[in-house]
């Protein structure tokens, strides 16, 4: 068979893509694959689970237009498939006199961007939240947290109603592209199987540059795994905190920093921070892939990165592996934490694209060829913004099919 369209890739993104494609062209032939036997076993299923405002992001830019209009449509899609989410809001705080600094300069940006935010003083924190301090702290309404997992799977049974093909277990091992069409070689029980389509998307996350490498297409990035840990406080906390609670975050760094979320099934956890990986799909203890290490110790952006960050990235190290160092950066805003609280909890790996020249992309990054587009970097909040992330990539793909 034929198909018009295949997707690769069966997290938040690639499900969107493929659902919205289906939608817009109900008499193409799309297929999705993935080569785990669930959707979004990857960074859709170990995130925080956070639906986000848009707090961090330059006003007009694509990231915060996406997230924005993200929120709306992933709780449109959440009220119409009866998935539960809690638009619980979240507090930003701050701690010291520079973070105050720092405060004040995110509360514009988040005016600017058109959000609901209030401002708070010390008094009016410790009411809000009475087991948090702070020298003050905003407060943005339009947060929430769901599970995106379930999100992702109902997404991708809507796909299939439509008359999508989505195939599980698949995994992709090689591709190659002609003049008229592209193949796909994947993996099933152990056995290779071949799909043919006129135009291939992939959306593989920690996996995107090695699609690309597959089709030979020329890139000056590499995919560097970072992993985010986290903890899991007990029962007894549950309701330590009324909403979700973030620190002021460093801006020249690409992380929120350790923060207090409520889950959406009533726990509340505690993270992540972000350490180097050594395995792309590491989310135990102690990971390391040959493989991933050879291909990152090979990048020279990747020694670039060390490099530029490594003062960082000790602390970080340290802190992982020494657990009172972690509850030190919770404990400057929730005091009350003991180390005997901090149970454990999977870790996730983020995906970051690097550049030669060590530099961390934090925007969209797209390869092409002729018969296919690649999504090397969606950057976070990718999963709150997945709907308009997805209509923006059928815009891209329906652009290059003309």
């Amino acid at each position: 068979m034929m198909y018009d369209f295949i997707i690769i890739g069966g997290g938040i993104v690639g499900v969107s893509t493929a659902w919205q494609l289906r939608q817009r062209h109900p008499d193409k032939k799309v297929l999705l694959l993935e080569k785990e036997s669930v959707y979004s076993k990857h960074q859709t299923g170990h995130n925080s689970g956070v639906i986000h405002a848009g707090v961090y992001y330059a006003p007009g830019s694509m990231k915060a237009r996406f997230c924005k209009a993200g929120v709306s449509a992933t709780m449109a899609f959440c009220d119409r498939k009866n998935i539960p989410y809690d638009q619980c809001g979240k507090l930003l705080v701050a701690t010291t006199d520079l973070e105050v600094e720092r405060m004040k300069a995110l509360f514009e940006r988040c005016k600017e961007n058109g959000l609901d935010v209030e401002m708070l003083d010390a008094t009016q924190l410790k009411q809000r939240e009475p087991n948090i301090v702070g020298l003050g702290g905003f407060f943005v309404k339009d947060t929430a947290i769901v599970d995106y997992q379930l999100v992702t799977t109902h997404m991708a049974e809507e796909f299939v109603e439509l008359g999508g093909e989505a195939l599980l277990n698949h995994e992709v091992t090689g591709l190659t592209e002609t003049e008229e069409k592209v193949t796909v070689e994947a993996r099933h029980q152990g056995q290779l199987k071949t799909f043919e389509g006129r135009f291939l998307i992939t959306c593989s996350g920690l996996m995107a540059d090695r699609t690309t490498k597959m089709l030979g297409i020329p890139t000056d990035f590499q995919i560097i795994p970072f992993r985010g840990e986290y903890y899991k406080l007990p029962e007894k906390y549950n309701d330590i905190v009324n909403h979700l609670i973030y620190p002021i975050p460093d801006p020249d760094l690409p992380f929120l920093g350790v923060h207090l979320t409520r889950m959406i099934d009533g726990s509340v956890t505690v993270g992540p921070n972000a350490v180097q990986g050594w395995k792309r799909e590491g989310y135990g203890r102690i990971n390391i892939s040959i493989k991933d290490v050879a291909d990152m110790v090979r990048f020279s952006g990747f020694w670039r990165v060390l490099k530029n960050n490594w003062r960082t990235g000790l602390v970080e190290t340290k802190n992982s592996l020494w657990k009172p160092g972690y509850l030190k950066m919770v404990q400057k805003y929730c005091p009350q934490l003991n180390v005997s609280d901090l149970q454990p909890y999977p870790a996730g790996i983020r995906a970051q694209a690097v550049m030669k020249d060590g530099s961390l992309v934090h925007d969209f990054l797209f390869a092409q060829s002729p018969r296919s587009l690649h999504v090397c970097n969606a950057p976070s909040p990718a999963a709150t913004s997945a709907i308009p992330i997805g209509d923006y990539i059928c815009d891209k793909v329906e652009e290059a099919v003309k």
